[in-house]
C-alpha cells in the first residue's frame, strides 16, 4: 500500500497518511474515475472497512478525499454506527485528522488560506464548497472543460455524460440551465465542469 497511496498524495503528508492507515481491518482501493462522487467508504459484512479513493484526482484533492472516509472509518469506531455521517462527530474527527496537512509544505500556499477556512466547517463534499472546488481544480492538468459560471449567458454547453443545456440566469450561488432536448430547467453549481459547444 505504501508505494501506491505515495503516488497520489503530496510527498509531506506520506508518513502521516500511512499511520493513519496502519489498521488491521482497511482497505484501500484506488478506482478509475466515478463522476457522482471522488471517494467512499463503506464497512463490509466480513467486519473489515473499505476506503475507494479516485486515481484521477489531482494530489491535493485525492489527500482531502482520503482524510475525509479516514474520518468515517474513525467517527463510527468512536461514536458508533448510530451517527449521521456527515454530522458533527464526523465534522470534529476530519478537522482533527486533516489540521496537521494544512501547511505549505503539503498544500501550495496559493490555495492554503482556502483550504484552512474550508476546514473551520468542512462540508459532506469539497464539492460544496465552490472557492475550495475552484482552488482545487485549478491544480488539475488542462483540459478543454470550462466552469459553469465562464459559460456565456444562452451558451449552449454538454456536461460529461453527452446531454446538452443552453445556460440561463444565476439564482443565487447556482445557475439555472435549460436542457436542450427536453426544455427541463436544471441548477448547476458554478464550479461544475462542462464543454461549451459551439451555438
Amino acid at each position: 500500500m505504501q508505494k501506491t497511496i505515495s503516488h497520489y498524495i503530496p510527498e509531506a503528508s506520506v508518513s502521516r497518511v500511512l499511520q493513519l492507515l496502519e489498521h488491521d481491518h482497511l482497505v484501500v482501493m484506488i478506482k478509475k474515475e466515478r463522476k457522482t462522487r471522488h471517494g467512499d467508504y463503506r464497512r463490509l459484512p466480513n467486519g473489515k472497512h473499505q476506503i475507494t479513493v479516485n486515481g484521477s484526482l489531482n494530489k491535493y484533492r485525492f489527500l482531502i478525499t482520503l482524510i475525509h472516509e479516514i474520518a468515517h472509518l474513525e467517527a463510527f469506531s468512536k461514536f458508533g454506527r448510530h451517527i449521521k455521517p456527515h454530522g458533527a462527530e464526523w465534522k470534529r474527527t476530519f478537522q482533527h485528522l486533516m489540521l496537521p496537512f494544512i501547511n505549505p509544505q503539503v498544500f501550495p500556499e496559493a490555495i492554503l488560506p482556502v483550504v484552512a477556512k474550508h476546514f473551520i466547517n468542512p462540508k459532506a463534499s469539497s464539492d460544496t464548497d465552490v472557492q475550495l472546488a475552484l482552488a482545487l481544480k485549478l491544480l488539475d492538468a488542462p483540459n478543454n472543460k470550462s466552469f459553469i459560471f465562464e459559460v456565456p449567458l444562452h451558451q449552449t454547453f454538454k456536461i460529461h455524460n453527452g446531454r446538452v443545456f443552453k445556460k440561463g440566469a444565476k439564482r443565487r450561488t447556482r445557475h439555472e440551465c435549460v436542457e436542450v432536448k427536453t426544455g427541463k430547467t436544471y441548477l448547476f453549481n458554478a464550479n461544475a465542469e462542462v464543454e461549451i459547444l459551439n451555438n
